[in-house]
């Protein structure tokens, strides 16, 4: 599959609009372009703009896609069953989110502020707090990739809950890239 290659919805299909964040309808039928398939979400490109496919709407874009999409998908989902819980394997685990519409991770854009981890509860289980930001104001994609942040966190064992906020001070800047995420945008 390339990500050129034109598909065609197999069926009616809820989307969200990139950038407003609101669900839509897609019609069977509807001509699509994948424009980027990273952390388990595919961006796809239609004649009526941009729109992220959540996996479980993976197989509108076709059988021959989606086995495609969830193949990558599942290669490059982290094993974390056997790494001891630390600061470092929740940053790991943030960093399989990613705005829909540049191709690095919500860390290495600089859209983390703050991670705060609480002592662990008589289960061992962990409450994690996280502060983010997004990089334009009024991107109404922030709730899903904050919450995209959320379900990862919460799917390591050692988490028993996890609070991510989005706050705007200071405000996010290019400057803010790391040099991992410059590299993979061209950026010097």
């Amino acid at each position: 599959m390339s990500f050129n290659e034109e598909l065609t919805l197999a069926r009616d299909t809820v989307a969200t609009i990139i950038p407003a964040g609101e669900e839509h309808t897609l019609k069977a039928g509807t001509r699509a372009v994948i424009s980027q398939a990273l952390g388990g979400t595919v961006t796809i490109r239609t004649d009526s703009g941009l729109f992220r496919l959540a996996s479980k709407d993976w197989d509108a874009l076709g059988d021959v896609a989606a086995a495609e999409l969830s193949s990558a998908a599942n290669a490059a989902e982290p094993d974390h069953s056997n790494s001891p819980f630390s600061e470092e394997l929740v940053w790991e685990a943030m960093k399989h989110c990613f705005d829909p519409e540049i191709p690095v991770n919500i860390v290495d854009l600089g859209l983390i502020y703050d991670l705060q981890i609480g002592e662990p509860d008589e289960a061992g289980k962990h409450l994690v707090n996280v502060k983010m930001t997004l990089t334009a104001q009024g991107c109404g994609m922030g709730p899903v990739i904050a919450d995209d942040a959320k379900q990862n966190i919460e799917a390591l064992e050692a988490v028993s809950g996890a609070q991510v906020d989005i706050v705007w001070d200071p405000p996010w800047t290019p400057h803010m890239i790391s040099p991992a995420g410059r590299e993979k945008l061209g950026i010097d």
